[in-house]
């Protein structure tokens, strides 16, 4: 990797953080522990979280058609066929309504483009429009990775009136004092901004292609999805509010009841699957802890087994595409964020040093048991 920052933590106190290689390779730049990077699907946690507090609020319902609260969701339909060689298909509407729940958990159908070959591949006939979808299929009976969460967003700004970008600013980022996460990046601070490397084709041999930081439009939209760069410290105080049951330092954001429904499976029988990638050039196939098995609860993926060396069963974890990650185990009372600017997704080096990582972490924390206070 061109370069990295890794933190871990406790409950209480920061457990160990490394900073590694180059912010930007091309000009020599050293990586500091301080460097912004782009976390993509990371906001998605944001967002989850964002949304519980208005949930906490009586706002909505688990189980609440999102089309009472956002009616561009209503008389959704569902793919019956999909020809990728001449884009014919057939829809039908969906026999059941997308439930806030099924966002949450991915359930409701819609996908991403790197994660379908037919939402890659879709173009809708002339006089047709679609606001979301079509469904790869009926709401609640499979999951599949997609745009969910960029819907949980749009709840929030409509149930909040606010946008956002103000509405994380003022329930989340300050409270939390993570004073570096944005979607818009400040001038002043653009300067720390890690450049993001690329492999030609998405090819696991491929040489990674340094893409230099370009000055960028400022957003005025919003994704609930993704669209914030952050650094790792202050990542981890965001996770260490979820391990600490919704609260960190001085600052309430969730009850602890609302962070345990979070880390419930809200799935049923439906598991999480290995994907394999639509996009090369964007993801490479993805499996997760322990494919088949792990579930996923409200915004976050729930590992049901324990990971011999790593996470226990019932940790939440999830990343970015630009190969950023986090963890969070509450059973052992341990978070770790691992910040890389890497595509494609899922890059066999990364996720070996994120491995590698990850087990560090524990054997750090076994000896420190061991050891004492």
């Amino acid at each position: 990797m061109p370069g990295l920052v890794v933190i871990a933590a406790t409950r209480d106190r920061i457990l160990y953080q490394g900073v590694f290689g180059k912010a930007e390779v091309g000009r020599e730049r050293p990586m500091t522990a301080d460097a912004i990077f782009r976390i993509a699907s990371m906001t998605k946690a944001v967002t989850s979280v964002a949304a519980m507090q208005l949930y906490e609020q009586g706002r909505f319902a688990l189980d609440d058609p999102v089309e009472k609260y956002l009616p561009e969701l209503a008389n959704l339909m569902v793919f019956e066929s999909f020809d990728h060689a001449t884009n014919a298909y057939k829809v039908r509407p969906a026999a059941t309504k997308v439930s806030i729940r099924h966002l949450f958990t991915h359930t409701s159908g819609l996908g991403y483009g790197f994660t379908s070959p037919i939402v890659r591949d879709f173009k809708p006939r002339e006089g047709e429009a679609f606001q979301a979808g079509p469904l790869l299929f009926e709401p609640g009976t499979q999951w599949i990775y997609g745009t969910n969460t960029d819907w949980v967003g749009r709840l929030v700004e409509r149930l909040s009136g606010k946008n956002l970008e103000e509405y994380f600013r003022e329930r989340i980022f300050m409270p939390l004092k993570m004073s570096d996460t944005f979607y818009n990046v400040p001038g002043v601070k653009q300067a720390r901004l890690v450049t993001l490397h690329r492999r030609q084709d998405g090819r696991a041999d491929a040489p990674l292609i340094e893409q230099p930081n370009q000055p960028q439009p400022p957003a005025t939209a919003f994704n609930g999805g993704g669209g914030l760069s952050s650094t790792a410290s202050d990542y981890i105080r965001f996770a260490r509010m979820i391990l600490n049951g919704g609260t960190l330092d001085d600052a309430r954001i969730l009850s602890a009841p609302t962070v345990a429904l979070m880390a419930q499976n809200h799935m049923g029988e439906v598991s999480v699957r290995a994907l394999k990638t639509a996009q090369p050039d964007r993801s490479m196939d993805f499996t997760f802890v322990d494919d088949g098995k792990d579930k996923w609860g409200l915004g976050l993926l729930l590992t049901t087994s324990h990971v011999a060396g790593k996470r226990s069963a019932g940790s939440l974890s999830w990343g970015g595409i630009n190969n950023t990650y986090y963890w969070i185990d509450p059973a052992r009372g341990i978070t770790g964020v691992i910040m890389m600017q890497v595509l494609p997704f899922a890059d066999t080096k990364a996720l070996a040093i994120y491995d590698t990582f990850e087990r560090g972490v524990y054997q750090l924390a076994d000896a420190s048991l061991r050891q004492g206070p």
